[in-house]
């Protein structure tokens, strides 16, 4: 049994690809790949507008590809397209609880992006561990909105 690292990864919550054209990506992937569109949103605070595609059938529980389109050219997203072009930007585990994965990964002595965990897709949670840290992946920690205690 695997060594209990506080971080209490629950699933593989989706696969970020940064696009030029969120319509156009979308078009593709459903047309491709029989993906179907579940949610489509703009973050401000991540200066992204996005989309979440999931297999047909998936109850919400299953892998997503999360499409993300920047707002502006200096955003995280439009900057990572301009050094390296479209493509696969990001792999996020979905967590139990993000205040302690995140804590647990600084205890290991890695880096996170953020100082605290922002606002993600659907009202989630969300921290992102530096690329340096995770073997030149940038991984993305979420806490869905339906697993956390609201009190």
């Amino acid at each position: 049994m695997p060594e209990d690292t506080g971080a209490k990864v629950t699933a593989i919550d989706h696969v970020g690809i940064a696009v030029t054209d969120l319509d156009e990506a979308i078009e593709f992937y459903q047309q491709t790949f029989g993906l179907v569109l579940t949610v489509t949103e703009v973050n401000e605070e991540q200066g992204v507008r996005e989309a979440m595609l999931r297999a047909p059938g998936d109850d919400g529980t299953g892998t997503a590809i999360q499409l993300l389109a920047p707002l502006t050219p200096d955003s995280t997203i439009g900057k990572f397209i301009a050094k390296r072009g479209p493509g696969l930007q990001q792999l996020a585990y979905r967590v139990e609880d993000i205040d302690k994965a995140s804590d647990a990964i600084r205890d290991k002595g890695m880096s996170l992006i953020f100082d605290k965990p922002g606002h993600g897709t659907e009202n989630s949670r969300t921290q992102f561990v530096h690329p340096k840290s995770a073997g030149g992946v940038l991984v993305e920690l979420v806490e869905p909105a339906a697993t956390r205690n609201e009190s």
